[in-house]
C-alpha cells in the first residue's frame, strides 16, 4: 500500500512539474489504478481474515459449552458419589 500510494503522490508531483502532459495524467491514472487494486485486495483479505476469526470465535465458543457441560456432569457425578458416602 505504502509503495502504492507513494508512486501516485510521486506522479502527481510530475505532473504538476511537466505542467500536467497527456503522460503523466496516463500515468496518474495507471498509478491510481495499481492503488484501488491493491486496496481492493488488501479489503478481501481483510474480509476473509475476519471470517476465519469469526469461525474460530465460533468454535471456541462451542468447545466451551461442551466443556462447561462436561464439567457440569462431572461435578454432579461428584456431589451424587459424595452424597452416598455420608451415613
Amino acid at each position: 500500500k505504502v509503495i502504492a500510494l507513494s508512486a501516485v503522490l510521486v506522479m502527481g508531483a510530475l505532473g504538476m512539474a511537466c505542467g500536467e502532459a497527456a503522460t503523466n495524467t496516463a500515468a496518474n491514472k495507471a498509478a491510481n489504478s495499481m492503488a484501488n487494486a491493491a486496496n481492493a485486495m488488501a479489503n478481501a483479505a481483510n474480509t476473509m481474515a475476519n471470517a476465519a476469526n469469526t469461525a474460530a470465535n465460533a468454535a471456541t465458543t462451542a468447545a466451551n459449552a461442551a466443556s462447561n457441560a462436561a464439567n457440569a456432569m462431572a461435578n454432579k457425578s461428584a456431589a451424587n458419589a459424595n452424597a452416598e458416602k455420608k451415613p
